[in-house]
């Protein structure tokens, strides 16, 4: 019998084995199907960086003394001088996979290649059943939790038709590293997308554009290539304090809020493009430089095999000015982000719980689900959460404080202080 039972091993939940791993009065058990810890292994690009500071690690803000610290992973690898010289607060996204691939291996409660592909409530035992198949050898296994905590993550997210094209010349930002050497050898690449990973992909591809030969092309649906509002008073929202304030809002007037946000969480950041524009305008000397095209305002319809030769048609829509056009591609990669995912076996606790509309579940302040039944064993979600606490529901610093709630809550004790009047703003009179 456990305390409680994660589901998924992502950042979130292993923060939550790490502060958690103290105390001995909690006994958990983490279940994750891949093989080890990977931090979205196809976009870990050379050179990208992580658009938090490392204080956002796994534990920091609740312990900095935890042994699970950024700074003790850097001790631990002989690595602490050469960050020290480094003199940077953002670290490569290469180096924080790393970092959590080695705390996940310093803790017994994290175990791989164990997918979970049944939970079922045993009212009259007041428990959850925790059915978990072995990916290697297919073996079942059955746990018991008194709680469970949902880190399931998301999914990709393609908006646009792509039925009959191939997965390996048409895939998601999120597979690129896996398809990156083939999509260089065609003759043309289209990349699809407005945030962080498309420009990261864009100048990625910009970077090897004159040696491999191949023309590149940028749309976005957006007005424009934003970058991140990382003003410092802006970057407050992502705080304990907005999220009390946010969630004690009705469900219409957080979904209105989201949208006022959206550009201090989906911007691309600034020294991204810096370095495309500076690279383009160095191109741009060479009047014999391969052509780049560059263009907002542009929706992707549909994407379909090309009738005649290979590659595919791209149907798009410039939505300002309601002109439709076709464009010719050999690859596309759809840097379209990423949504919810919701496992099949959650499908049975629909009726259980509290809805705030067909898609979104009710969430309680300290990260629970609402039961109609108000049963003493919780579900904790760490995913699908945007609409119940804010911009910072994918922040990493937060996911930290979430953590910190949920534990006091398992544990029916503050076993971590959480922090008040962590900003210098209010976000409503008092």
């Amino acid at each position: 019998m456990y305390d409680l039972i994660g589901i998924g091993i992502g950042p979130f939940n292993l923060s939550l084995a790490a502060l958690i791993d103290p105390f001995d009065e909690i006994d958990t058990l983490f279940f994750d199907q891949t093989s080890k810890f990977e931090w979205h292994p196809g976009m870990l690009l050379e050179g990208s960086e992580l658009q938090v500071p490392f204080l956002a690690d796994l534990v920091t803000l609740a312990d900095p003394k935890s042994p699970y610290t950024f700074l003790n992973y850097l001790h631990e690898k002989n690595r602490l001088f050469k960050f020290y010289f480094f003199n940077r607060f953002d670290i490569p996204r290469r180096e924080y996979s790393d970092y959590g691939a080695w705390v996940a291996s310093n803790l017994e409660s994290c175990v791989f290649e164990k997918r979970v592909v049944n939970v079922k409530y045993i009212k009259d035992e007041e428990v959850y059943e925790v059915h978990v198949n072995d990916t290697e050898t297919q073996a079942l296994e059955k746990f018991h939790a008194r709680h469970i905590v949902m880190g399931t993550g998301s999914v990709p997210m393609i908006p646009m038709e792509t039925d009959g094209c191939s997965s390996e010349d048409v895939f998601h930002s999120s597979q690129y590293r896996f398809y990156e050497d083939e999509a260089k050898e065609s003759e043309s690449i289209t990349v699809v997308g407005s945030g962080q990973s498309a420009a990261e992909v864009f100048y990625e591809l910009l970077l090897d554009q004159n040696k491999k030969g191949y023309e590149l092309t940028w749309y976005t649906r957006s007005a424009g290539f934003m970058q991140l509002e990382s003003a410092k008073l802006g970057q407050e929202v992502f705080s304990p304090d907005y999220i009390t304030y946010f969630h004690q809002l009705s469900f219409e007037d957080r979904k209105d809020a989201l949208a006022t946000l959206d550009q201090l969480r989906k911007g691309i950041d600034p020294e991204t493009l810096k370095q495309i524009y500076d690279l383009l305008y160095h191109r741009s000397v060479d009047q014999n430089a391969r052509r780049v095209t560059i263009q907002p305002l542009t929706e992707m319809k549909k994407i379909e095999p090309e009738s005649e030769g290979t590659g595919y048609k791209l149907s798009c829509h410039q939505w300002q000015k309601d002109e439709s056009f076709a464009h010719l591609s050999e690859k596309v990669v759809l840097a379209t982000g990423y949504k919810p995912h919701l496992p099949e076996w959650f499908e049975q606790f629909r009726d259980e719980i509290e809805w705030e509309d067909e898609k979104r579940y009710k969430v309680l302040y300290d990260y629970r689900l609402k039961f109609k039944d108000d049963r003493p064993n919780h579900v904790f979600t760490l995913t699908n959460l945007e609409h119940s606490h804010g911009a910072g529901a994918t922040n990493l610093g937060l996911s930290v404080v979430r953590n910190q709630k949920i534990i006091n809550k398992i544990a029916g004790k503050e076993l971590y202080k959480i922090s008040e009047d962590t900003v210098f703003q209010q976000f409503e009179s008092k």
